[in-house]
């Protein structure tokens, strides 16, 4: 990303949520962002991966500047290129954990074989539960359905807006190593929006974000609590 803002709105009503932010994301590493509410950082990870548009700058995902591409483009290339995983799963209801998982490729006529799809939920743990619907999987399963489906296109990039807002503390660290190990196992790039110290633990690189910017960058290794105290004292130096 380079030189990149997004404005909503127009005159005195426009919102600067994005405000001339130069940032990038080294393949093979896991940043969380971090912030306060309406610190641009959900706005970051929907511009990066093409689901919004800046209002101005550049957007590169490898060699590709999405600022050149049409909506049909756009689409081909979160197809293709990007992996999300949400807060709420955002399976079918209706569809087992293996349809699941395939139904990306499918709609876009490229169905992974079966032994593909098995691979993937093998990956994160889920071998024996590809038949089965969300329904009688728990939220942690349901999550981790949704990084198999998300990685089995091995994408440039996964991005993962609060991955484990909707679990409790002990699935959540379960999710969380599993995004750590297939960034290691597999040198994939992950980006992850999150509000929790011990979320952003298990990334490389912590970005503090406020007012639209990157305000602090840390590196690894850290603990839960080394980054809740740097975002105190960020959040307490003078403006």
């Amino acid at each position: 990303m380079w030189s990149v803002s997004k404005v909503y709105g127009s005159g005195a009503q426009s919102v600067t949520a994005l405000n001339n932010m130069t940032t990038s994301f080294r393949a093979g590493t896991f940043t969380a962002v971090m912030g306060p509410s309406g610190s641009g950082k959900s706005t970051l990870l929907h511009c990066a991966a093409g689901l919004d548009r800046p209002t101005s700058g550049k957007i590169l995902v490898g060699d590709v500047d999405l600022s050149t591409l049409d909506e049909t483009q756009l689409t081909l290339l979160r197809r293709d290129r990007i992996g999300f995983v949400f807060q709420s799963f955002n399976l079918v209801s209706a569809l087992t954990a293996e349809q699941n998982v395939a139904l990306p490729g499918r709609l876009a006529g490229k169905a992974p074989s079966r032994e593909q799809v098995n691979a993937a939920l093998a990956e994160v743990g889920l071998a024996r539960r590809g038949g089965h619907r969300p329904s009688e999987l728990s939220g942690g399963e349901q999550q981790r359905v949704a990084v198999a489906r998300a990685l089995i296109s091995r994408p440039a990039a996964v991005f993962a807006d609060e991955p484990t807002g909707a679990l409790d503390t002990k699935t959540s660290r379960d999710v969380l190593a599993l995004l750590r190990n297939i960034v290691d196992r597999h040198q994939q790039t992950v980006i992850m929006v999150t509000h929790d110290p011990s979320a952003a633990a298990y990334a490389d690189r912590v970005l503090l974000m406020a007012d639209g910017r990157v305000t602090d960058e840390l590196y690894g290794p850290f603990t839960a609590e080394s980054i809740a105290t740097a975002m105190a004292n960020r959040q307490e130096q003078p403006c």
